[in-house]
C-alpha cells in the first residue's frame, strides 16, 4: 500500500499524512539552516526560526503540530488574518509597496498539495470549511466576549435576524463546525510557538489564554441548546409572518406576532420593553439584562448595515441582552475543581 495525494486519488487521511510529512520536514530543514547559515559565512552564533501561523489557523487547528507550532518566535501569532491584511494594505500605501497588493489578493494556501494543470489545487478556506472573516469574528466572540457555542450562536443569530440576509440555521451550522474543530485541535495550543500579543483575542494556551485544552467535541448541552433555540426561532418567525399577513387584511385585529410564553427567544427583548427600543421583531435589550451583557461593534461579517428597527445602539452595532444566570461572563453550569485547590474557575463555556 502506498499513500497518495488527493489529486492522485488518495483518501483524506492519505492526503493529510503526506502534507504533514512535508510540513514537518520544512521545520527540520529550517532549524538546520538556522544553525548552519552563520557557520557557512564564518560568523559566530546561530539564528532563531520564525513561525508564520496566525490566530485564525491556531483557533481552527489548521496547522501541523511540530511544524508551525515549533518555531522559536512567531511575530504574527497573536494577530488575525483580517487584521494582517489591513496592516499589509496600510504598509502598501504608507511605504509605497505596490507589490503588496498582489500578496493581499492572493488566495491563502498551505501549498502542500501538488499543482493540478499548473494551478493551485488547495486553498485554506476550502480546507477549513470557514472563511478567515468568520474565524476572526468567532475568535473575538470566544475570547473578548467570553462566548461558548450557545451564547455565540445567540449573539450571531440575533444579528442575522436583524440583518435579514443570513439564515440562523446556517449560523448554527457554522458555529457548531467551528467549536468541533476547536475542541478537537485545542491540544495544539499547548505547544504553540511564543508570539507577540498585539491583541486580546489570542488563543495562546501557555502564556495568554488559560482555558482547558481538552473538550468534548460534541458539546452535548450547548449544541442541543442551539437546536432548541432554532426551533423557537422558526416558530417565532412563522407567527410573525402569519400576523403580518393577517394585518394586511381589512378589519384585522391580529396582534403583532411578538413572542410570548414558553417560546420566548433567548436573545429576544421580551415584550419590547427594554433598552434597544423594541420595534417590530422585538430584538432589543432584555429587561433582566445585567452587567454581563454582550455588546460588540460589528466587523462587517454579520452586522453590515444594521441600524434601527429594534436593534439598539446605532448603525453597525448590536446589543444583545443576557441575564446574569445565562451569561456570567460567557460561562456557567459547569466549573472545574482541580484536587480541591481551584474553586469557581471557569470551565466549559456555555
Amino acid at each position: 500500500m502506498r499513500p497518495q495525494f488527493r489529486a492522485a486519488g488518495g483518501c483524506p487521511r492519505q492526503n493529510l499524512a503526506l502534507q504533514n510529512i512535508q510540513a514537518r520536514t520544512r521545520m527540520v530543514l529550517s532549524y538546520l539552516f538556522a544553525q548552519l547559515l552563520l557557520w557557512v559565512r564564518q560568523r559566530p552564533g546561530g539564528l532563531l526560526v520564525l513561525g508564520s501561523a496566525n490566530v485564525d489557523e491556531a483557533l481552527r487547528g489548521y496547522m501541523t503540530k511540530y511544524d508551525c507550532s515549533s518555531a522559536d518566535v512567531n511575530p504574527i501569532g497573536g494577530i488575525s488574518k483580517v487584521d494582517l491584511r489591513r496592516f499589509l494594505a496600510y504598509a502598501q500605501i504608507e511605504y509605497g509597496l505596490p507589490v503588496v497588493a498582489d500578496i493581499v489578493a492572493a488566495p491563502p494556501t498551505a501549498e502542500l498539495e501538488p499543482l493540478v494543470d499548473g494551478a493551485i489545487a488547495q486553498t485554506d478556506e476550502e480546507d477549513m470549511g470557514l472563511t478567515y472573516q468568520e474565524l476572526s469574528e468567532f475568535g473575538r466572540l470566544r475570547k473578548q466576549a467570553f462566548c461558548g457555542p450557545f451564547s455565540m450562536f445567540c449573539k450571531l443569530a440575533a444579528a442575522a435576524v436583524a440583518d435579514g440576509n443570513r439564515d440562523p440555521k446556517e449560523v448554527a451550522d457554522r458555529v457548531k463546525h467551528f467549536f468541533r474543530c476547536y475542541a478537537i485541535n485545542r491540544h495544539k495550543m499547548t505547544v504553540l510557538t511564543p508570539s507577540y500579543h498585539a491583541e486580546s483575542y489570542s488563543p495562546d494556551d501557555n502564556r495568554f489564554d488559560h482555558r482547558p485544552f481538552l473538550y468534548r467535541a460534541n458539546w452535548t448541552w450547548q449544541f442541543r441548546a442551539i437546536d432548541t433555540e432554532l426551533e423557537l426561532l422558526a416558530k417565532h418567525q412563522a407567527r410573525t409572518d402569519e400576523a403580518a399577513a393577517a394585518h394586511q387584511q381589512p378589519n384585522s385585529t391580529a396582534g403583532t406576532g411578538s413572542t410570548t410564553g414558553n417560546d420566548l427567544l433567548f436573545f429576544s427583548g421580551g415584550n419590547g420593553g427594554g433598552g434597544g427600543g423594541g420595534g417590530a421583531g422585538g430584538i432589543g435589550m432584555s429587561s433582566a439584562a445585567s452587567a454581563h451583557q454582550l455588546v460588540r461593534q460589528s466587523s462587517g461579517l454579520y452586522l453590515a448595515g444594521v441600524s434601527g428597527g429594534g436593534v439598539g445602539d446605532g448603525t453597525g452595532q448590536l446589543t444583545v441582552g443576557l441575564t446574569k444566570s445565562h451569561s456570567s461572563g460567557g460561562y456557567s453550569r459547569m466549573h472545574s475543581s482541580v484536587l480541591g485547590k481551584i474553586k469557581d474557575r471557569t470551565g466549559v463555556p456555555v
